[in-house]
């Protein structure tokens, strides 16, 4: 009665162990189990060596028993590579450590996932193997075909590196298509970088532009041949983003695509820095109109008082290049208004005033025309800007010019003309 109730406590065991959810053990189970059990005691153990016979008993018997199999399977022969130091065996293992991951998908699907694992082990294998370049560079294809946003983050300056080593090599690859694949790494650590605002995808970032200019000659001309057209035709705010960023790494901000291209990304995605990119441009373009519409957006689009002052200071000097004074005074005042400490701001007020004698001057009386300089030199004072302030004082009516009129210094007068301010009546110090 024992012996029976003995067997039949072994048959369920090896029932449940067969039963075991993952697991699809072979008709010889034991013998199985016990190559499992010593493989895993050798990786355990860092034993690389030992753990290859049982571990390939596994895989030539039961290759589907389980995920673990592969996954442990690639810790063997990486862990045998890293110790290797014949070439031709390191290869060997190098290679039987990829075959681990081809072989998890063969049985266990998730080529996405696995291909996302194998690429980056992949690249550090065979990034100095120039006979590797062509499976690593259909290897990244169809990991970040796979996989886009979600690919980990250690492939993405590593595929733009895959990338130039084979185009450097003589790879089968345009310059078009590094553009294109650029623009894919850089799209993804852009939708990273929104999703986590991590530092770190701003240095990958600035990564991959340094390996893009190491292969490919990204100059203005490349630029406006290979990638300005197919953004005319297709008006992609991606395509223009990167025609955009490009040729503000090669200098090429002079070009009108240039702010074509902002002009697309902007209206795909309006943000303070574009506009004042683009409100800058224009102004030094002279397309004030075009300028003003993307300062005043600017403004609209930042809640930081600095950032507003900015902007109106950007929109002051716009109108006074364009001989608005009054104008140009307004946006001084408001650059002011949100930031007090802008003292740029009374210093351009001040050349305004400077610069407004000979509109101004009536001809009829050397004090009153010459108030101006007084109205510009209290400007500079707030600025405490004396150099500016030493200037205007060469220019104040002399006493002898204050009393042929019969009036005093200190007494308060109006500074007509468009400046429209009361000053107190000062001397020329000279």
């Amino acid at each position: 009665m024992k012996k029976l109730l003995l067997i039949g406590f072994v048959v369920f065991m090896n029932v449940a162990a067969i039963a075991q959810p993952g697991w699809k053990w072979p008709e010889d189970i034991d013998k199985a189990k016990e190559k499992n059990a010593l493989y895993v005691d050798a990786l355990k153990s860092d034993q690389y060596a030992r753990a290859v016979e049982p571990h390939q008993w596994l895989l030539d018997n039961c290759p589907d028993l389980n995920e673990s199999l592969y996954i442990n399977g690639a810790k063997i022969y990486e862990g045998l590579e890293e110790k290797e130091a014949d070439p031709a065996k390191k290869l060997a293992y190098q290679e039987k450590a990829m075959q681990m991951y081809d072989d998890r998908i063969k049985y266990f699907g998730d080529e996405a996932g696995v291909l996302n694992r194998k690429a980056f082990r992949a690249y550090k294998f065979y990034k100095g193997n120039k006979d590797k370049y062509q499976e690593l560079m259909d290897l990244f294809d169809r990991t970040f075909e796979l996989n886009g946003v979600d690919v980990i983050d250690n492939n993405l300056v590593a595929y733009m590196d895959v990338v130039r080593r084979y185009k450097l090599s003589g790879g089968d690859i345009t310059d078009e298509d590094v553009i294109d694949k650029y623009g894919l790494i850089s799209d993804i650590i852009a939708e990273k970088d929104a999703a986590k605002s991590n530092p770190k995808y701003e240095r990958y970032q600035d990564n991959v532009d340094k390996l893009l200019t190491a292969t490919v000659d990204v100059n203005c001309e490349f630029i406006e041949t290979k990638l300005v057209p197919k953004m005319n035709e297709t008006k992609d705010p991606k395509l223009a983003k990167k025609v955009f960023q490009l040729m503000l790494s090669a200098k090429c901000t002079d070009s009108p695509a240039f702010l074509e291209a902002g002009e697309l990304v902007y209206e795909s995605d309006p943000s303070y820095g574009m506009a004042k990119v683009l409100g800058i441009k224009f102004a030094a373009a002279k397309e004030y109109d075009k300028a003003a519409k993307y300062y005043d957006a600017a403004i609209d689009l930042s809640e930081d008082n600095l950032k507003k002052s900015e902007i109106y200071m950007n929109v002051a000097q716009m109108y006074a290049n364009a001989g608005q004074k009054s104008t140009a005074r307004t946006n001084a005042r408001k650059a002011l208004a949100n930031d007090p400490s802008a003292s740029d701001a009374y210093t351009l007020i001040g050349n305004l005033y400077f610069q407004s004698y000979n509109d101004c001057r009536k001809g009829e009386s050397r004090v009153d025309d010459r108030l101006v300089f007084i109205a510009a030199y209290n400007q500079y004072q707030k600025a405490g800007n004396t150099t500016m302030m030493a200037k205007a004082q060469e220019q104040f009516p002399t006493i002898g010019e204050i009393f042929e009129l019969g009036l005093e210094e200190g007494q308060s007068m109006t500074v007509g003309c468009w400046i429209n301010e009361t000053v107190i009546l000062q001397k020329n110090p000279n």
